[in-house]
């Protein structure tokens, strides 16, 4: 096991988990579940995706009004689309006008989903991604950049998937987030691949501006294999450094990594830091 360091825990019950069959919030939810995961300390909580529906939309303008202290909510959205500027793309204007410092966008990472799903090419889709992420950095935010379907697209294509994360990181990224979206990594191959990863990420700091610090990595997992908090824990064992979950392991399908369960074994059973100590007997009323 690494030696034990600071992991960011990254919610994303108000997006991911509000996907469940059977769950809806209103407005009026969305602040008391918000509030309440600022109050246990969660570092980053992913509000929503602002322009995708009335309920974030109205959040994002309502935390404008009401700040969280000690956290920061995260607005989240898409890279823009193929053949089109990135000023002129009305999901990264809403970014923009969710005011939040910190922003959360996703790319293709499987070089099938880039030209049979966005029907584009696999240089475009990079493009895509470059772009984006330059234009809210020039913006003044910070990005963290969820590689979407990485574990499948790596296995696929390695090559052309690290090219996907390597057009963030050049673009300013701060976070680079590997997500295992259909759920079917077990634990084992998480870590071995978040290795390599971390591995070509030391190899790439010559890329960057001599002051600027390489981007750090996160995991984020689904659990259609039953194994998403064992593959966030895999995942820290690595060297990532972020956890992203949701409360109670909401989330669509089978649902997402369950941080009632990888937040107490990160910090109690791994030794790293997530919560403030007194905070974790709060997780139980949270959970409820």
């Amino acid at each position: 096991m690494n030696t034990s360091h600071k992991v960011l825990i990254y919610d994303t019950t108000l997006r991911d988990g509000v996907q469940r069959h059977g769950i809806t919030c209103s407005l009026e939810d969305k602040i008391k579940i918000i509030e309440k995961l600022a109050d246990i300390g969660i570092p980053f909580i992913e509000g929503g995706w602002p322009g995708a529906n009335t309920v974030d939309t109205q959040l994002f303008e309502y935390l404008k009004e009401k700040p969280l202290k000690n956290t920061q909510v995260v607005a989240f959205g898409s890279t823009r689309r193929s053949h089109q500027k990135a000023s002129e793309n009305p999901t990264l204007q809403a970014l923009l006008n969710a005011g939040t410092l910190w922003l959360t966008i996703f790319g293709k990472s499987w070089d099938l989903h880039v030209t049979d799903a966005l029907k584009v090419s696999l240089s475009e889709n990079l493009a895509m991604i470059q772009d984006s992420v330059e234009f809210l950095r020039a913006n003044g935010r910070h990005i963290i950049y969820d590689a979407e379907h990485w574990f499948d697209g790596y296995k696929a294509n390695p090559q052309y998937a690290l090219e996907t994360l390597n057009a963030a990181l050049i673009a300013g990224a701060e976070w680079l987030v590997l997500c295992d979206t259909n759920g079917g990594t077990l634990p084992k191959e998480i870590e071995s691949i978040v290795r390599e990863v971390q591995a070509w990420l030391q190899s790439r700091q010559s890329a960057l501006p001599a002051d600027a610090p390489l981007p750090q990595l996160g995991i984020h997992t689904h659990n259609d294999s039953g194994t998403a908090v064992a593959g966030s824990l895999a995942a820290i064992d690595a060297g990532a450094a972020m956890v992203h979950g949701t409360i109670n392991g909401y989330g669509e399908r089978c649902g997402n990594a369950d941080l009632c369960s990888v937040i107490p074994d990160l910090q109690l059973k791994m030794g790293h830091e997530c919560l403030a100590s007194d905070q974790l007997t709060n997780l139980t009323q949270t959970s409820r």
